[in-house]
């Protein structure tokens, strides 16, 4: 990655190409550029190509090739997952769906317009740390349920559910299973049959591949519901000529991910301790999020008395990209769903930032991040009136 100079620290938003990825990509691009649905053997040199990239998918999750459909990214994937479990629920006779407040709105939008259908949908609150208990999946499954919708670490503030754990509750009431495991992969070890998983959405350019692509796992027996139609591509679930540059970086990235994960994960992990311990010590701030189930790289905090988006830009004038939230939402107006689902008010909703680390980040980028954001939330609440009264006692603090 071309630092110049600058700390990077929006890896939730989207990852560089690693350069395995990217020798892949043009290597791919420059002697398997056939079609690879043409029987000649200029196709089937693609198709080749595509056969040993669904098979380093299948590997990375546990997962069998005839398992692995490819997709144009996490969005699809996870549009794709929620169709295939509610048709499935439809033709059975079933048409309840068990979701969560807090999920990404690829899930959450697809789940309005399932209802708009005649389906209806139960969205479980999380606790204080945005955790999902199995114990409220189990509660809310009825006998018409026909599909669960559990993230498998959430996008904002990086609190990790226990996928496996619902998804035995889910074999158990035999009601299809899906996770949106798009920042997980990569990051955590993902293993369709021991974590119960039924349906799977990942992301390449989450793990350092490129963006335009992304898989479904679709556990053997579920029959996949096409939202694109065309021609027979993908066992006919998903028509369109398959990007198969794309697709084989991707393949390449979510490999080399798991084979560096034991060493990333503990390094990255470490760099988000220090991280939040540093940001912690600056007043009137507070961990959004899990402090024990999280993802290695995420940091979610709420400075009292500053708005996020102000402290962004002035983060990226001192260097440093963040995020005030999902990139997905950048531009809204409103607090945070998450947040909110959490029991943030809407004043400590509106001053959070996402610093989202991973292995390309320097071990001196933590200290910088949190100098930098102690001088820029110092300057931003110098010239807030509403801090002046929270520091007068006219306002109470929240923090």
């Amino acid at each position: 990655m071309n630092r110049n100079d600058r700390i990077y620290a929006d890896c939730a938003a989207t990852t560089p190409m690693s350069e395995r990825a990217l020798r892949v990509y043009l290597d791919t691009a420059e002697n398997a550029w056939g079609n690879p649905s043409s029987l000649h053997r200029t196709g089937q040199a693609a198709a080749m190509v595509l056969d040993r990239a669904r098979r380093q998918v299948a590997e990375a999750l546990g997962a069998s090739p005839q398992e692995i459909l490819f997709t144009s990214g996490g969005s699809e994937s996870d549009n794709q997952a929620l169709w295939t479990g509610a048709m499935a629920g439809k033709a059975a006779g079933k048409m309840h769906i068990v979701s969560t407040a807090i999920e990404h709105h690829a899930v959450l939008h697809t789940l309005d317009r399932l209802e708009s259908m005649g389906f209806s949908v139960t969205r479980l609150l999380p606790d204080a740390e945005g955790i999902i208990s199995p114990e409220k999946v189990a509660e809310a499954i009825r006998s018409d349920t026909a599909l669960v919708s559990v993230m498998m670490a959430n996008n904002e503030i990086g609190s990790i559910e226990p996928v496996a754990e619902i998804g035995a509750v889910c074999r158990r009431a035999g009601v299809l299973f899906h996770t949106d495991a798009v920042q997980a992969a990569g990051h955590l070890p993902i293993d369709v049959r021991r974590q119960n998983l039924d349906l799977v959405s990942l992301s390449g350019h989450k793990f350092h591949g490129p963006k335009g692509v992304g898989a479904l796992a679709v556990r053997q027996g579920t029959e996949a519901f096409s939202l694109i139609l065309g021609g027979g591509q993908e066992r006919g679930h998903r028509a369109g000529t398959e990007n198969v540059p794309g697709i084989a970086a991707m393949a390449e990235a979510l490999t080399e991910s798991c084979e560096e994960m034991p060493r990333d994960a503990a390094r990255v992990s470490a760099m988000r301790d220090e991280l939040i311990r540093r940001l912690l010590a600056i007043p009137h701030t507070r961990l959004n999020g899990s402090a024990d189930r999280r993802l290695p790289g995420n940091v979610n905090v709420s400075f009292e008395g500053v708005q996020g988006e102000s402290l962004l830009l002035l983060l990226d004038g001192m260097g440093i990209a963040a995020s005030a939230g999902s990139a997905c939402s950048a531009g809204s107006l409103d607090p945070s769903h998450v947040l909110q689902a959490i029991g943030l008010s809407g004043r400590l909703a509106s001053g959070a930032i996402r610093f989202t680390l991973d292995r390309d980040n320097r071990d001196t980028d933590p200290g910088e991040i949190a100098e930098a954001a102690a001088q820029a939330a110092t300057r931003l609440r110098g010239m807030s009136p509403l801090w002046k009264d929270m520091e007068s006692g006219a306002v109470p603090h929240e923090i």
